[in-house]
């Protein structure tokens, strides 16, 4: 039987906020771009529709890997915990049942040594 290495004790998720740096200032200067790139450069209105689109998309797409890695993570976490919490659950009501084998062959070795000494009392 393989040992497997122990689980991390922190892992990471997707819900972590990152921060993300400030984006560099706009230069002071613009060249007017040639004619040529003017009319074949897309409108500036649908440039911001489909980034607010991207981002959309992309949100949905993270939330649903997260879905998704939670669980294949609760998932694997089970596989992995089950067979250790079955051993240690065995190992503690081995114990629990010698505790109590050795309690009451206490308790019953005093009550048989008090009523032999009431009967020799006697």
């Amino acid at each position: 039987m393989t040992m497997r290495p122990p689980p991390p004790t922190r892992v990471p998720t997707l819900t972590e906020v990152v921060a993300l740096p400030e984006s560099p200032p706009a230069a002071t200067v613009v060249a007017p771009p040639p004619v040529a790139a003017v009319a074949a450069a897309p409108a500036p209105a649908s440039v911001p529709a489909r980034t607010l689109d991207e981002d959309e998309l992309v949100q949905r797409v993270l939330a649903d890997v997260q879905r998704q890695v939670e669980l294949m993570l609760e998932v694997k976490l089970r596989e992995a915990l089950a067979p250790v919490l079955t051993r240690a659950t065995d190992a503690l009501m081995r114990e629990a049942r010698n505790e109590l084998a050795s309690t009451l062959r206490e308790v019953v070795a005093r009550a048989v040594a008090q009523e032999m000494a009431r009967h020799r009392g006697r």
